[in-house]
This record gives C-alpha cells, sequence and structure tokens, in this order.
C-alpha cells in the first residue's frame, strides 16, 4: 500500500526518495499505461505548485496525450511545436520560466505561468514527454531538471 511522504528541505535527497518509491511501485508491473499513469500520480502528490503533470507519448510520428493529473489537455503535439514538441525534437530538458515568453508556446490551460518537459528516452528511441505545468512563473529550477531526469531514467526501465 503507498502512503503519502513527508518530504525534507533537502530538494536533492527529495529527488532520490522519489525515484526510489517510482521503483518500488513500478516493479513487477508491465503494463506501460499503469506505469506512466501511477508516475503521474505519484508526482502529483510530490510536487506544490503544480497544475498539470503527465505524459506525452510518441504515436506515428506525433505527441499523443497519456496517463495525467489535472485539467482536460491538448491531445496532439508536433515534435517541433511547443516545450514538448521542442524538448521532443532536440532531446533536452527545457525549463521554461514563463510561457508567454516561450515562441509557439502550446496554452492547454490558461493557468499555466511555467513549465518543465523532459524527455523520455529507453534504448536510444523517443518514447514521450514528462510535462510539469504551474501557475507560478519561475517554479521549476535546474535542481529540478536533474530530480526529474533522474526520475524518468527509472520509469523508461519499466516501461
Amino acid at each position: 500500500m503507498f502512503t503519502k511522504t513527508t518530504y525534507s528541505e533537502d530538494l536533492t535527497a527529495n529527488y532520490t526518495m522519489l525515484s526510489k518509491q517510482l521503483d518500488a511501485l513500478l516493479t513487477g508491473e508491465t503494463n506501460a499505461i499503469a506505469n506512466f499513469s501511477n508516475a503521474s500520480a505519484l508526482l502529483n502528490q510530490f510536487f506544490d505548485q503544480i497544475n498539470w503533470v503527465g505524459f506525452y507519448l510518441m504515436e506515428d510520428g506525433e505527441l499523443v496525450l497519456g496517463p495525467f493529473q489535472g485539467l482536460p489537455a491538448c491531445v496532439r503535439i508536433p515534435v517541433g511545436r511547443g516545450v514538448c514538441g521542442t524538448a521532443a525534437e532536440t532531446l533536452e530538458t527545457i525549463i521554461v520560466p514563463d510561457v508567454h515568453a516561450f515562441p509557439g508556446h502550446i496554452a492547454c490551460d490558461a493557468a499555466s505561468q511555467s513549465e518543465i518537459v523532459v524527455p523520455l528516452v529507453k534504448d536510444g528511441v523517443l518514447v514521450g514527454v514528462l510535462d510539469i505545468d504551474s501557475p507560478i512563473k519561475e517554479r521549476f529550477s535546474e535542481q529540478d531538471a536533474k530530480g526529474l531526469e533522474q526520475f524518468v531514467q527509472v520509469l523508461v526501465k519499466h516501461i
């Protein structure tokens, strides 16, 4: 049974614990949708000051909405378009302190002010992206990027 964790003030330690929780949560489960669903739920309880967390998965050359927590979202995103599509194209994590300043930003939720997107790559192939939005500008840091990249590495082992 999963119980909500109270995290410490040490963000690096929190991300290490989060990745260990994810690994334990997904061990033994082979269904990718179930694993993406639990990963998004785990992130949703971990973060404060976010309004959307979830996955866009590669399908027929574009990103398609996958499991998430939050308001209904855009269903399809072309590679190279918006923050998610740009991260998919470059295979690099993107932190956007102010989404309104990002050229071509796709506004699925008008409340979103900042965003972080982390590509999911397995065996050299793009599987999709992790997308997290916040109603607060400058919500995400380089420390968040490193922690989420660690989280995604654990996730791709289970999909």
